[in-house]
């Protein structure tokens, strides 16, 4: 969300806990790029932290905030405090403890109880700079991100610009004995999962395996269009398209991988890899699962299905009367505003309706009890009925 998110969107989203009352939805503030150099944003979590006057300032605009529109909590995705290469200064690992004792006071003497998490990174060079058991005093967990452990900005790595799982279960115990030996409980840790792969274009198509050389990001995904990362529906669609190819599964790191198009690498998970990721959490006690992001998933929710090793029903958050209502009287409309939910993430219409009173068009068009409002034609694998 940004200046230009329209704010029906925030009482849309929480508006999800009317199919499902016992949900509790917090909103994120942060993210890697908030914190980019040469950014506005990258000063802003510094500077607030500082000042006593701003914490309580931004303590009071968040409960205001969640109060207005139903969120349950915030998480703080300072990326990151205290790094010299994000903008960090040394100051901050104190500041940031500060500022979220300020946030839980004021959560607090709202009476609205509140939740309070942030996001921890895996690695040691940005770990290093918080203050783990202090902001834990005060925030109820952290989203511990074991994910983008590798990719293409390894080329200036000592070791030399080689594949590696982006994600990694060995790597990711490691990790987590940095909080271990500071005494976090397991418990405060949910740990993270990516709907995507980290892709790569290998020097040689003759060195295949992790650890071999790579030239640069891999081609763009078709929707994502950013080298280096596919979505895993795009994933999903460069094994249905090439039934040839064979994945690897790297039992150690729990983590697949395979090549395509000769020269294209990438790392992602599946059932198999999830599943081993989700056994060592139960068996250290961990407090969760987080997902970055939901949007990486397909429309018959494999990704979520993978994770949680179960099939997904889901629920529109608006009535079936209501969307085909609104399909009749402004198609285009709809489907501008329900492509978010194909999963592909991909905004566009060019314009292709079918006539919602052409039976035999949308008899061929849609499923039993299905209204097609226009086509996602984004090049995503496949066409998307909406």
């Amino acid at each position: 969300m940004d200046a230009a998110t329209e704010a029906s969107l925030f009482s849309d989203t929480t508006n999800i806990k009317v199919v499902k009352p016992d949900l509790k939805v917090f909103v994120s503030v942060g993210g890697w790029t908030f914190s980019d150099n040469g950014t506005a944003t990258q000063p802003v979590f510094g500077d607030i932290a500082a000042d006593s006057g701003k914490r309580q300032k931004f303590a009071n605009n968040v409960v205001q905030f969640m109060r207005q529109y139903g969120f349950d909590g915030i998480d703080l995705d300072w990326e990151y405090p205290g790094a010299p290469d994000r903008g960090g200064k040394k100051e901050d690992t104190a500041n940031y403890v500060l500022l979220m004792q300020t946030l839980r006071e004021t959560f607090d003497a709202s009476g609205g109880k509140y939740g309070l998490s942030f996001t921890s990174p895996s690695s040691f060079w940005y770990l290093r700079w918080f203050d783990l058991p202090g902001l834990l005093k005060h925030a109820d967990w952290t989203n511990l991100m074991t994910y983008d452990l590798h990719g293409v900005w390894d080329s200036t790595n000592p070791i030399g610009s080689i594949v590696q799982g982006h994600t990694n279960l060995t790597e990711i115990k490691l990790a987590a004995e940095l909080f271990w030996r500071v005494d976090i409980p397991p418990s405060k840790v949910v740990m993270g999962f990516g709907f995507y792969g980290r892709s790569f274009t290998l020097a040689s198509s003759g060195c295949t395996t992790p650890g071999c050389g790579f030239s640069g990001a891999s081609d763009p995904g078709p929707c994502t269009k950013t080298g280096g990362s596919l979505a895993y529906y795009e994933v999903e669609s460069v094994l249905k398209n090439n039934p040839s190819i064979k994945p690897i599964h790297d039992d150690d790191a729990a983590v697949m991988y395979f090549v395509w198009n000769d020269n294209q690498w990438i790392s992602y998970d599946n059932a198999d890899t999830y599943k081993q990721k989700v056994d060592w959490a139960n068996d250290v006690g961990l407090g969760g699962a987080m997902i970055w992001a939901s949007d990486g998933d397909d429309d018959k929710y494999s990704a979520h299905a993978a994770l949680l090793g179960r099939s997904i029903q889901s629920t529109s958050s608006l009535g079936d009367l209501q969307l085909k209502n609104l399909a009749n009287a402004d198609p285009e409309s709809v489907s501008q505003s329900a492509s978010a939910f194909n999963g592909q993430q991909c905004k566009t219409y060019d314009g292709k309706c079918v006539d919602l009173k052409d039976n035999n068009a949308m008899a061929a068009a849609c499923g039993s009890g299905m209204t097609v409002v226009g086509w996602d034609d984004a090049g995503c694998g496949k066409k998307n009925h909406l």
